[in-house]
């Protein structure tokens, strides 16, 4: 026995990008994406990835540089979780809600080599791209939609066009495989963070076992029809970008969305499931013109604990939600709050309460604990006692980018040590309390309150500066200054809002600005967050 071990035969490197190859030859003739008058099959899109990742690697590309993407849900959005590392480059998501400044430092941190960008977003790429030494600058790549009127107008300040990339492609590329389960396939940043960006490293590996882990967990069939309300630049859509080919759905793709585009689509294409932060389901739950589905649609949704109220109002609607918890560090959600048939026959209230829960391990996640961040020892399982989340698995990240104390912070002790603050209760379930690490949910998308009180500090009339985030009713959370003023000071909360405006992404500015002669603070001198997070609570939920 002792003489066996990995052989070629039974050691290929997993990687979710032989789902598309599958898909082709089961599902070639189905339907792979639609977007307004275009749909692909699953053949034509397996053929367009290969011509696509052909091109890229005669852009100068060598494996494991970056190429980076900024784009909403649309099919080449998609297409390019592919052929990307089809290529035999990593690729690099970035937010579509973020300035130029914070782009230009993430390019620039990444050392991105090529930047696809849409064309509804040239100016804020271009602004980015403008600040980075010509040298150092990324190739430019287009992404349009409306032909080649304007692709000819915008495509002088660009070095190639989407399509152009796409036709001129091999269509028999043979497509660079990972050498090992460990090679990086995607760098996904956490948060625009100026001072230290946290670049997310996961391996070909990881990912292929969150994709499937995704399907397993949901229960997602064959050839169901997914709507794409999540951003695929979120944590590459919670991997279910490549768990969809595996099952032969039909994406239905979103430019943007509000819940009477996502309800049209629903009807018009049937769609099956959905996933998105609890922002969505609150959109969906409050349009006034909405009425029962006649089918029930699954719904996924984290990023925040989703309030038990929206969650009984969306499933008024015959949504059939579903609550996990993950992070970009994992790559999806790798808690579930599975149901149990003994909960359906308990009061409307109380189901909600058990489903705002974040749940168990996922099957793919190897162990999650809950423990006392000083002992390391598990807290009690009395649904009261707080500890910090930990976590084992396959799909926890390779570390951060250039940042090897960052990685080796929360990689220790052979757990990844999550940051978040939580509970364990009697019968096994997770549920979040809070995050040790400051970090704002808002809409589903993290911002750090640590870059938002730099910025604040900036303003000559600012003394003290905390950011908490304030309970709102349409996108979870939105961020609240506490400021103290210099000695003689006179500013207006307007006044601070609009210099905020100038330094941040429009999410990131607080919505909020509460004045103090003096904040709260421990007798070490650190500010009492607690306390203001009470306050900010105390004001109540804000509202659009």
């Amino acid at each position: 026995m002792n003489e066996m071990g990995p052989h070629p035969a039974n050691s290929s490197p997993f990687t979710p990008l032989s789902f598309l190859e599958r898909a082709a030859v089961v599902y070639g003739d189905t339907p792979s994406l639609i977007y307004n008058t275009t749909t692909y099959t699953w053949s034509q899109t397996h053929h367009r990835c290969l011509q696509l990742a052909s091109s890229i690697s005669s852009l100068s590309i060598s494996p494991g540089d970056v190429v980076s993407v900024l784009a909403p849900n649309i099919p080449a959005m998609y297409e390019l979780h592919f052929a990307v590392p089809m290529s035999g480059a990593v690729l690099n998501c970035i937010n579509t809600r973020l300035d130029a400044r914070t782009i230009s430092i993430l390019l620039k941190h990444s050392e991105s080599k090529v930047l696809f960008v849409d064309h509804q977003i040239t100016s804020v790429a271009l602004e980015a791209v403008s600040v980075i030494p010509p040298h150092l600058r990324p190739t430019l790549v287009l992404i349009t939609e409306d032909g080649d009127e304007m692709e000819s107008t915008m495509s002088h300040n660009f070095d190639h066009s989407y399509e152009k990339l796409v036709e001129k492609g091999d269509p028999m590329f043979n497509w660079i495989r990972p050498r090992s389960d460990w090679d990086p396939i995607v760098l996904n940043y956490t948060s625009g963070t100026t001072a230290s960006p946290k670049g997310v490293v996961h391996s070909h590996r990881g990912l292929f076992i969150m994709s499937v882990d995704g399907l397993v967990e949901w229960s997602v069939p064959k050839q169901p029809v997914y709507l794409w309300t999540l951003p695929m630049f979120h944590a590459n859509g919670w991997c279910y970008t490549w768990g969809m080919a595996a099952v032969g759905a039909t994406n239905i793709c979103l430019r943007k969305f509000d819940s009477d585009l996502i309800y049209e689509n629903i009807i018009k294409h049937g769609v099956t499931h959905m996933c998105g932060a609890p922002v969505v389901l609150n959109m969906l739950s409050n349009n006034s013109q909405t009425v029962k589905l006649r089918n029930p649609v699954q719904i996924l949704t984290a990023g925040a604990p989703p309030p038990a109220a929206v969650l009984m109002r969306t499933e008024k609607l015959g949504f059939v939600v579903s609550h996990g918890y993950g992070l970009t560090e994992v790559g999806g959600l790798v808690v579930m709050c599975l149901w149990k048939r003994e909960w359906d026959c308990l009061t409307e209230t109380e189901r909600a309460r058990l489903k705002a829960r974040q749940g168990v391990r996922t099957v793919g996640c190897t162990q999650v604990d809950v423990v006392d961040t000083e002992s390391g020892l598990s807290v009690k399982r009395d649904g009261l006692t707080l500890g910090e989340v930990v976590l084992r698995g396959g799909s926890v990240m390779l570390g951060y980018l250039k940042d090897k104390e960052g990685t080796f912070k929360c990689l220790k002790n052979g757990w990844f040590y999550t940051g978040d603050v939580a509970v364990m209760h009697e019968d096994g379930y997770l549920e979040i309390k809070d995050r040790s690490k400051d970090v704002i949910i808002s809409g589903g998308e993290n911002l750090s309150s640590v870059e938002v009180e730099s910025v604040l500090y900036l303003h000559p009339a600012v003394n003290e500066a905390a950011v908490v985030a304030r309970p709102d009713e349409f996108w979870g959370e939105t961020p609240c200054a506490f400021v103290s003023l210099n000695a003689g000071m006179r500013v207006n909360d307007k006044e601070i809002v609009e210099f905020c405006k100038e330094k941040l992404p429009k999410y990131m500015v607080p919505k909020n600005v509460v004045f103090k002669e003096e904040l709260p603070k421990t007798s070490t001198g650190k500010i009492k967050k607690f306390l203001l997070r009470d306050m900010a609570k105390e004001l109540g939920r804000s509202k659009m």
